[in-house]
């Protein structure tokens, strides 16, 4: 049930980022609801590609449809109240790669995959829905730009393998993980951190 819990608290973080996007876009009511449905499920549906499960998961649970459905819905009823709630964007965003990075690691560890494997397989997870909205918004994506966003998923993948060395709950690791990313992340934003520039030196 925790690791439903948090599958479903990822859903619902990247539907509303999606759904920002896609508003910021003046997208329709479909552009919009698709926008919000490959941000949320795109990432997941790639590595459930990757790994061999058939259909791919949100295939098997309708709820994250009816969840993305609903968020979309919510959006639309309460569009004005949404207008002031813009940048919050970065946070449901952040939000959502440390939900999933975990989600994903899960999933990898489910199939006995090596960590490695498994922290691969947590930033596709976190990132991939992300890259597809953005692409489909004539965006450059995020992970492809100086922010640092693939690298805080693959460090709080590290943290959760440490951590689960240590005679402590698994549950307790993976929540502390979650943390560790959304922690790292609007710390490098906050301060600017990046990674380096292999540009700045050329003419």
């Amino acid at each position: 049930m925790f690791y439903f819990i948090i599958d479903i608290l990822g859903t619902i973080a990247f539907a509303i980022s999606g759904v920002l996007v896609a508003m910021d876009k003046r997208l329709d009511v479909f552009g919009v609801l698709i926008i919000a449905f490959v941000t949320a499920v795109g990432g997941g549906t790639l590595r459930d590609l990757l790994i061999g499960i058939k259909p791919v998961g949100w295939l098997n649970a309708p709820v994250h449809l009816l969840i993305i459905v609903v968020t979309v819905l919510l959006a639309i009823i309460f569009v004005k109240q949404l207008k002031y709630v813009r940048k919050s964007l970065f946070l449901f965003d952040t939000i959502g790669i440390g939900l999933y990075t975990m989600v994903g690691i899960e999933k990898g560890l489910a199939a006995d995959l090596l960590p490695v494997m498994c922290i691969a397989l947590g930033t596709i997870t976190a990132c991939f829905g992300g890259v597809i909205r953005d692409i489909l918004c004539n965006e450059i994506p995020v992970i492809f730009r100086k922010e640092i966003y693939a690298t805080v998923c693959i460090l709080g993948g590290l943290v959760y393998f440490v951590l689960i060395q240590f005679p402590i709950k698994d549950t307790i690791a993976y929540s502390l993980a979650i943390l560790t990313i959304i922690i790292m992340r609007v710390l490098a934003v906050r301060f600017k951190i990046s990674l380096p520039n292999i540009y700045k030196n050329q003419a």
